[in-house]
């Protein structure tokens, strides 16, 4: 094997004596990650895993797709699985119905890992994917965390991982664990993206005992409850000002809450300590006791998401003026604030080290930054250019919704986009699609209908069936975008279950949903083995990624009138036509999951054949009108001539 696979030659031959101890084939997989069946098989996990890892090192190295094109390139040219690793590949693997946090007699975790993460490369390579992309994989906070294993976006050191993503059977650390699938990916030419958090940390953080002056902190008496914990009030005029200042990019003397709220923050102490509840104390210029303030969704400034009880936000400025947490995400924009004199120094030396560390440690391709809306644009741009030195090829995506031509100015070369909060009705993608193509697109968004954040694409969906119509709809019509290709892990399978309740839920939801019901903080497991008793849409999406690829210059043309909506006669029938040079590209897609619907589109030819490049099978134009019946979800693909 050759130096590219030494980190995956060690995870193989701690393997092999492991293959001796446990003889036993009383281990399950799902049959789907090597085969296209659904269904579960008995396996002995050690041999299971090194023939698999054996065989992607034996395989010669396959070349990533634009290698030495630029980030802007691989990017337009990128098919994303989005994996987060601690429940993407989660089996009830002892066939007890339940899903362990703790490993079972023979080493092999339920949970998701670094190494059941390479055993499914394979898998994603068929599925049409060539770019992973990581949610965090750093170790969570403990203090006030949610459900039973905390979340990942509460960091508490973001230059160590995970333990809970290593096998202990291997008796490896979870750093070598992901240097060998990081490995792996490239060798089988998948590029490797991890999401990285800059603006909050775990409220038990290891920076804090450290550096107390990098965090938020509030008198002992204000934080006696996590309901203390939340958000300053507005009245109304101050909100529509809030609104209207920020709408006009004015920045200048945004309003601050109530003396009350203000009052409850102080200085940070000089020394941080651990109290027995794990929470960290300590002392204020007045003798009198602090501790770290907890967090909430800060903008808009009347958000009414639960509290973020298990974070804190970093203290990115020393200004006292701004001592308080407050709609942070704005208001270090303040004018006040425009000044490296109120910079916290050593703080964003620290934080603009985090991404090299992983690119010189790991290898990785390109960094997602959350919350990227939420940083100043001074540490954006530090950060942005620090990771970029030497690595020109390096990728930055942000978890913005707007893909304008600041964000490529911030030298950014994908966002999250807005197409998920549209997604539901056809109305609404019909506003967005029409703004983009008066716009255009200078950063392509994320074509997905779903992810960790928002509700599944198949939530609210009664019948299986419809969820399954509902998603083969949203995925082929986000291939024909100028938009990068996203599979959000388990969307192939209908899952319908959320991740995590934060964007485009209602309170019913969120009472239905508690922590303790949410993947993102427990152990859990998609559907691996049933495909929630439909047939997964792997093939579905493996016939649209090539159609996608072949048309790719067309499809990722995001300049200004690239983008047409035909008059289509079913308002519930879409229809884009994206225009090319030599031919044109026309999508029509079924937006009604569990009725049937008909349409007819008008055309300049009086009579001509035309072949859905999906299923093969022949349309016929016939006195200039195209008339069609489609299935609940049915989707078409046609070349037309320019």
């Amino acid at each position: 094997m050759s130096n590219s696979t030494q980190y995956l030659s060690r995870v193989i031959d701690a393997l092999e004596p492991v293959i001796q101890v446990n003889t036993q084939s009383d281990y399950h997989v799902p049959r789907l990650w090597t085969e296209d069946v659904a269904g579960a098989k008995a396996v002995n996990p050690a041999r299971y895993y090194h023939d698999i890892l054996s065989g992607i090192a034996m395989e010669p190295k396959q070349p990533l797709s634009c290698a030495g094109a630029g980030p802007d390139q691989w990017t337009r040219h990128a098919v994303i699985y989005n994996i987060f690793t601690r429940l993407t590949t989660a089996f009830d693997h002892n066939a007890d119905t339940c899903i362990g946090s703790t490993a079972l007699d023979c080493g092999f975790r339920e949970t998701g890992t670094f190494l059941k993460s390479i055993a499914i490369l394979p898998y994603i390579k068929r599925l049409g994917a060539n770019t992973v992309y990581l949610l965090p994989v750093t170790a969570p906070g403990q203090y006030r965390k949610k459900g039973s294993l905390g979340s990942p976006y509460a960091v508490k050191n973001p230059y160590k991982l995970d333990p809970l993503l290593q096998e202990p059977a291997l008796g490896l650390d979870p750093e070598t664990e992901l240097k060998a699938f990081i490995e792996a990916a490239h060798h089988t030419g998948i590029r490797v993206v991890m999401e990285f958090v800059f603006r909050t940390a775990a409220a038990d953080s290891d920076w804090i005992a450290e550096h107390p002056d990098w965090f938020y902190w509030k008198h002992e008496h204000a934080e006696v409850s996590p309901a203390a914990s939340g958000p300053p009030h507005f009245d109304s005029e101050a909100l529509n000002r809030i609104y209207e200042q920020v709408d006009k990019h004015d920045f200048h003397a945004l309003p601050a809450p109530g003396r009350e709220y203000r009052e409850q923050f102080c200085d940070p102490p000089e020394k941080a300590t651990v109290t027995a509840e794990g929470a960290f104390q300590g002392t204020d210029r007045e003798g009198n006791r602090c501790r770290i303030a907890s967090a909430f969704s800060d903008w808009p400034p009347d958000d009414t998401q639960p509290l973020w009880t298990d974070v804190t936000y970093l203290r990115l400025h020393t200004h006292r003026e701004f001592n308080y947490i407050a709609y942070n995400t704005i208001r270090m924009y303040d004018e006040a604030l425009d000044n490296p004199d109120t910079v916290n120094t050593e703080l964003w030396e620290k934080l603009t080290g985090i991404i090299p560390f992983y690119q010189n440690s790991f290898g990785i391709d390109g960094a997602m930054i959350d919350m990227g809306h939420a940083l100043p644009p001074a540490l954006k741009s530090s950060i942005v250019a620090r990771a970029r030195s030497g690595k020109p090829d390096f990728a930055f995506w942000d978890e913005n919704f707007d893909p304008s031509p600041s964000i490529k100015k911030e030298g950014f070369n994908a966002v999250f986009g807005s197409l998920p909060f549209v997604i539901q009705d056809p109305i609404y993608i019909r506003g967005l699609l029409n703004f983009l193509n008066k716009t255009g697109v200078a950063v392509p968004f994320f074509a997905t209908g779903e992810n960790h954040n928002t509700p599944r694409v198949c939530f609210r969906m009664p019948e299986k069936e419809a969820g399954r119509n509902r998603s083969r709809f949203i995925f082929t019509l986000g291939a024909m975008l100028p938009a990068v290709s996203f599979i959000h892990s388990g969307m192939e399978l209908c899952e319908w279950h959320p991740v995590n309740l934060g964007l485009n839920f209602t309170e019913d939801d969120r009472k239905a949903f508690p922590p303790e019901r949410l993947p993102l903080f427990n152990a859990s497991a998609y559907d691996w083995s049933g495909t929630n008793n439909l047939l997964p849409l792997n093939s579905f999406i493996r016939k649209v990624l090539v159609i996608r690829e072949r048309y790719h210059d067309i499809i990722c043309n995001g300049s200004k009138g690239s983008l047409v909506l035909p008059f289509v006669s079913a308002p519930e029938v879409l229809a884009v036509m994206r225009k090319g040079t030599s031919c044109n590209l026309l999508f029509i897609g079924n937006s009604d999951c569990e009725n049937h619907a008909e349409a007819t589109l008008e055309f300049g030819s009086e009579k001509k054949e035309l072949k859905d490049l999906i299923t093969a099978t022949d349309r016929q134009i016939v006195n200039h009108r195209l008339e069609l019946k489609l299935e609940p979800g049915e989707c078409l693909i046609f070349e037309i001539p320019s």
